[in-house]
């Protein structure tokens, strides 16, 4: 990346190149009997700045374009405006695009879980049959209750988003950041289940040859949208109460596209947090209740208490690994102490301290406690 700061406008040039060169034997992909898998992806974009009405106005203009060895040429381009009243006061607002490339296991994957095959997509599948037409033909041996279709190719995702924010300071102690978004997927990507099966006309029977979990697109409307807000009060010097609640939601807008989203994202959660740092302050309690007893120094030490909660949610993933993760709570806790002469902060702390044991992916293992010690040197 490189930036020109000429006096009328910045300008941001840049590019990107990745290259993949898997190697799993045919353990996860399909790369047997001398098959090597090569993909190359690259990106390059320009964005131009511009500052008016004393500053307090920020425009943002951007394109880019992005090609990946298995796909066409895509471009995005994004706008944005920031318009800051003053000091507490800051308002945005902005229209992006972006694509996002099918991943390596959307192109090439290849693995057999059971009774079903995880495969990538890059050529299409044809008469493929639904597994619950596949069933009713089972329970009542009538041909014309199975439901043939056929799976395009994946392509790359493209998503339209818009966006609206504000930020400001209240009362010089409390900080809030609110914001909204909408977005519009075009290809979203996803999965679909389908039997590829041998109708015997004879016996009239269905031999079932394989069954896929496929990478491929929504063939219908898809959005997205959320809420996101964010309060920290800062008080007495040191000490801090923060909190922060998320809303996202899916919507298919009652397709009956047999697409599985694989959207994997609570619904509603939130966060309630209180800590301080660079604490300078004396513990006298004890000195108060008998005056013999030590004022205890307490300088350069800080916590974080921090709660979690999580709304339960539908995970999907492989046909074997889709259900219901719970509802749960965890609580945080660090303490950390800065020694100046040493340039150096000592953190101890844990995560999901009290040991609540749950899923967070469907068919993953319990979570339960980490506990860490860290320490940070700062040379400078």
């Amino acid at each position: 990346e490189y930036k020109l700061t000429p006096k009328w406008m910045e300008i941001t040039v840049g590019a990107n190149y990745r290259a993949y060169r898997p190697n799993s034997n045919g353990t996860i992909f399909s790369d047997t009997s001398g098959v090597v898998i090569k993909n190359n992806e690259w990106g390059a974009y320009v964005g131009l700045e511009k500052r008016i009405l004393s500053d307090k106005l920020k425009l943002n203009a951007t394109t880019r374009v992005d090609k990946n060895d298995n796909f066409k040429y895509l471009w995005s381009p994004a706008v944005s405006a920031v318009y800051t009243l003053n000091k507490n006061h800051t308002w945005r607002a902005g229209f992006s695009s972006a694509i996002r490339n099918p991943t390596l296991s959307d192109q090439y994957l290849y693995y057999p879980v059971g009774r079903a095959i995880l495969i990538g997509n890059l050529t299409g599948f044809d008469s493929l049959v639904t597994i619950p037409s596949l069933l009713d033909f089972y329970n009542t041996q009538k041909k014309d209750t199975l439901d043939y279709f056929n799976v395009s190719p994946v392509v790359p995702e493209k998503v339209q988003t818009i966006e609206f924010g504000y930020r400001t300071t209240l009362f010089d102690h409390i900080y809030m950041d609110a914001g909204y978004y909408y977005s519009y997927y075009q290809d979203f990507i996803g999965y679909k289940l389908g039997a590829d099966i041998s109708y015997i006309a004879a016996a009239n029977d269905a031999k079932v040859n394989k069954v896929y979990r496929v990478a491929t697109n929504s063939l219908d409307k898809v959005t997205t949208q959320g809420v996101a807000i964010g309060v920290s009060y800062f008080f007495s010097t040191f000490y801090t109460l923060s909190g922060n609640y998320s809303w996202n939601e899916l919507d298919r807008h009652g397709s009956d596209d047999p697409l599985i989203p694989a959207f994997n994202t609570p619904k509603n959660k939130y966060n309630l947090g209180f800590g301080a740092r660079d604490m300078q302050t004396n513990f006298t309690l004890l000195n108060k209740l008998w005056n013999k007893l030590p004022v205890i120094p307490i300088h350069n030490w800080g916590f974080n208490i921090n709660y979690k909660w999580v709304q339960g949610f539908l995970f999907e993933g492989s046909p074997q690994f889709t259900g219901t993760i719970d509802d749960y709570g965890l609580l945080d806790f660090q303490i950390n102490k800065h020694i100046p002469k040493l340039k150096t902060t000592v953190k101890l702390g844990s995560s999901n301290i009290l040991n609540n044991l749950h899923y967070e992916v469907y068919g993953g293992p319990l979570i339960g406690r980490l506990a860490y010690l860290q320490l940070l040197v700062e040379l400078n």
